[in-house]
């Protein structure tokens, strides 16, 4: 086997990339090049330089990825209505492919022979930044220490800290996981793997509680162009601002949050715990604007392609030759997905109760219950013989042949 001379590691420095680092240097005998990405999770990231090159790593790469993972994938992901088991908005499956290919760029711009992630032999994680670093890197090796190591819990990863005087930011009693980032929170593990236990309310970050959000109902207006959410109540807003601006709206009328037992790729079922605040409001306007701008078709062919799209990324198959595809399609569709929609927040929930575009396809004089220029019922007749057509030849046939027995 090709002696590992360099590898770059995603680093977060949470307890397991902290102690993977350590990990790497001891294992490989390599020099390993820490690589942070900050896609919005609102981590305080000062002093994670020092604290990787205390660890072992030769070089920390901060980077701001938060513009990127905003336009390129969330708001792709919301052009797409890609909700993944009808719930879950994929917060954490967006965020691993902008973080892998950076990663994969850092590699090539430190001649690196290896890649590294902190995910887990169990989850979805792995598949998402494996498939990305096949696609984009097929040369490097990946290592994947929790495929490796011995460290098969979290006492024996706290036990190798201990050891080795590695800083952790948690102590061994935290109850679950978290991962955070723009688009939204995610809890698992701990005390969360019993489904039937309610989540602690202390533990939610973005949203208040039903209870306590405001008694009187909020109304928002959202406004589109070609898709892609451009403005709040009128003001046009960068793609980081608007949605920096909706979560803090939304959360505090506890708009988001979901509780969900889901279908791994690997086969497991997994119970999470999500707060999407800003994404909620987006999904649903965004698809309530669809129901004016695309005709019938599109739109019943889009809502079947939604879900496979949304399968596409929690598989972690991003980058892939059918996920360009499906853009150029969802992309051609949304040439007139453009106008506003008014939404009423109250309480957790999220209404629409107004849409509105300049290139709308709803005709009051055609929709009206009174006369219309554009639309004689009287022509109803014809069609509904011609489409019924089928089923009575079917139903006059079988009921002869009853009768001839």
């Amino acid at each position: 086997m090709k002696k590992v001379k360099k590898v770059v590691l995603a680093y977060s420095g949470g307890l397991d990339t902290s102690i993977i680092l350590k990990w790497l240097r001891e294992t490989y005998d390599c020099e390993v090049i820490a690589y942070s990405a900050n896609i919005g999770q609102e981590e305080e990231l000062q002093g994670l330089e020092a604290k990787a090159k205390k660890t072992g790593a030769s070089k920390c790469y901060i980077e701001d990825l938060t513009e990127e993972f905003v336009k390129n994938y969330i708001f792709q992901a919301i052009k797409a209505n890609a909700i993944y088991e009808d719930r879950y908005l994929l917060g954490t499956s967006l965020a691993r492919p902008v973080i892998a290919k950076r990663q994969v760029e850092i590699a090539r711009k430190e001649k690196a022979d290896a890649v590294c992630h902190g995910a887990t032999g169990k989850g979805n994680d792995q598949v998402r930044f494996e498939m990305a670093f096949k696609s984009l890197a097929p040369d490097l090796k990946i290592i994947a220490p929790w495929r490796e190591w011995e460290l098969d819990s979290r006492s024996k990863l706290f036990d190798y800290a201990e050891k080795h005087n590695i800083p952790l930011p948690l102590t061994r009693d935290k109850p679950y996981s978290m991962d955070r980032n723009i688009l939204h929170i995610s809890y698992e593990g701990g005390i969360l793997e019993d489904p039937y236990r309610q989540p602690d309310e202390s533990m939610f970050l973005l949203t208040k509680s039903p209870e306590k959000a405001p008694d009187k109902a909020l109304y928002i207006e959202i406004g589109f162009e070609k898709g892609e959410p451009v403005s709040i109540d009128g003001k046009k807003l960068k793609p980081v601002a608007l949605m920096k601006k909706l979560n803090t709206i939304a959360g505090e009328n506890g708009i988001g949050r979901v509780d969900i037992v889901e279908n791994r790729l690997v086969g497991i079922k997994s119970r999470g715990v999500y707060e999407t605040p800003a994404g909620t409001v987006l999904m649903t306007a965004h698809r309530d604007l669809e129901s004016i701008t695309l005709d019938r078709d599109t739109q019943h062919f889009k809502d079947n392609l939604a879900n496979e799209y949304a399968r596409l990324i929690y598989n972690g198959l991003w980058f892939s030759r059918k996920r360009e595809a499906l853009d150029a399609l969802i992309n051609k569709t949304q040439e007139f997905v453009t106008g506003t929609v008014r939404l009423k927040l109250y309480k957790g929930n999220c209404i629409v109760v107004g849409r509105k575009s300049d290139v709308t396809l709803y005709e009051p004089d055609i929709a009206t219950f009174d006369a219309s220029h554009l639309y004689d019922q009287k022509d109803a007749t014809g069609f509904l013989n011609v489409y019924g057509l089928p089923l009575k030849v079917e139903s006059l046939l079988r009921n002869k042949k009853k009768k001839a027995k």
